[in-house]
């Protein structure tokens, strides 16, 4: 397995957030389940710019860190929901916070992704 030549410094509390819900598609998967997309059908419909195997491993780490749990129902063929844990539910007021603050900023920021495209287009 490959090992970093810098090992993560975990000593602040922003790294630890940014280790657990860093990732383009973690804030939107919490969202979604606490919204009540359980199902992997239904979270890969709701986000289809990302691709099912990002959406797999993104999905598995949160499992690991215990911000969802994973719940595989015994039938033919197999029946997989994905709920939030008490951890999870803790992170959904950043992740509303980051909602509002993004649409807040959502006009700015088109403005200026459009300066940025100019910018290079023009070099």
């Amino acid at each position: 397995m490959y090992e970093k030549k810098i090992p993560k410094d975990f000593s602040c509390g922003i790294s630890i957030t940014l280790e657990i819900m860093g990732g383009k598609w973690k804030p939107c998967l919490i969202d979604s389940i606490n919204k009540g997309m359980h199902r992997p059908s239904e979270l890969a419909k709701h986000h289809p710019n990302a691709s099912k195997r990002v959406l797999s491993l993104q999905l598995k780490e949160l499992e690991a860190y215990g911000v969802i749990r994973k719940v595989i129902h015994p039938v033919l063929p197999p029946k997989v929901e994905y709920f939030l844990t008490e951890v999870g539910e803790s992170l959904l007021p950043l992740v509303d916070m980051m909602e509002n603050w993004g649409s807040e900023f959502m006009s700015e920021f088109n403005n200026r992704q459009e300066n940025i495209h100019v910018g290079v287009t023009k070099m």
